[in-house]
């Protein structure tokens, strides 16, 4: 166990620098290959500390505490990564570093992992698959979720006209980030469609109890995103739809067993 604290704790440095550098660069700094280096450190000591894990367990490592956040906190950084780039949007990792440090610190507090988990003998595929793309869509729509904090502040200042503080500058503007927010959702809804079908495949699609929620969430997910691609939607009532959305559906990873 000790290899993968050892590679999470590094992570969790990593996470804290990217942060740092990304608002030294929104500040004048000029520090923004130092924080998408910081976070893309992160993200390899993510991978190397759920390989040992998955090592341990003969399965996709999502049966503890520890184990669910740092797989979060894995997507949420590849997500950040891939869209970061795609939309521009390098002032997300500012808001995004401190979630994944977070979930890390969490991961990291004693008790969080099993120090003695069960190799598993058989794997049920559709059920690995179910588990880990119903996860990976979380780190999707967590960062849409914190795409959507950062509309809110953006819109707050914009609204009051305060500027100080350089943040606003620093920040993409209200279409851009509106855009972004959106697809993200999207790809995370996605990401989840494959979970839930999953889901339904394994154990002769019995529904059990966080598959119901998965499905659930999917739901919900789907009305929110489709009133906006269909109908539009104001960026406040999207921004805030997903964050509660994403708050609230974080009760599947309490049925996740």
């Amino acid at each position: 166990m000790a290899m993968e604290i050892g590679w999470l704790v590094i992570a969790t440095i990593l996470a804290a620098a990217g942060g740092v550098f990304g608002w030294r660069f929104h500040k004048g700094g000029q520090s923004r290959h130092l924080a998408f280096l910081g976070m893309a450190g992160a993200f390899a000591c993510q991978l190397m500390a759920l390989g040992w894990r998955g090592e341990l367990r003969g399965q996709c490592p999502l049966s503890d505490i520890g184990e669910i956040c740092l797989f979060l906190a894995w997507s949420l950084t590849f997500f950040y990564l891939v869209t970061g780039t795609t939309y521009r949007l390098s002032f997300l990792g500012v808001f995004t570093a401190p979630v994944v440090v977070i979930l890390q610190v969490i991961a990291l507090i004693p008790g969080s992992f099993d120090e003695s988990p069960a190799h598993a003998d058989t794997i049920d595929a559709w059920r690995e698959a179910h588990a880990a793309f119903s996860v990976l869509s979380y780190g999707a729509l967590a960062l849409a979720a914190v795409a959507g904090v950062m509309f809110m502040i953006l819109n707050h200042r914009l609204k009051t006209h305060d500027f100080k503080g350089g943040l606003v500058d620093g920040m993409p503007s209200v279409h851009r980030l509106v855009n972004a927010m959106a697809r993200i959702a999207l790809v995370g809804w996605i990401v989840l469609t494959i979970g839930v079908v999953a889901g339904v495949m394994m154990d002769g699609g019995k529904m059990i109890a966080h598959l119901l929620v998965a499905t659930v969430t999917w739901v919900l997910y789907a009305v929110l995103i489709g009133v906006y691609f269909v109908r539009g939607l104001p960026g406040r009532q999207l921004a805030i739809g997903l964050i509660i959305l994403f708050a609230l559906s974080l009760i599947v990873f309490a049925k996740l067993g």
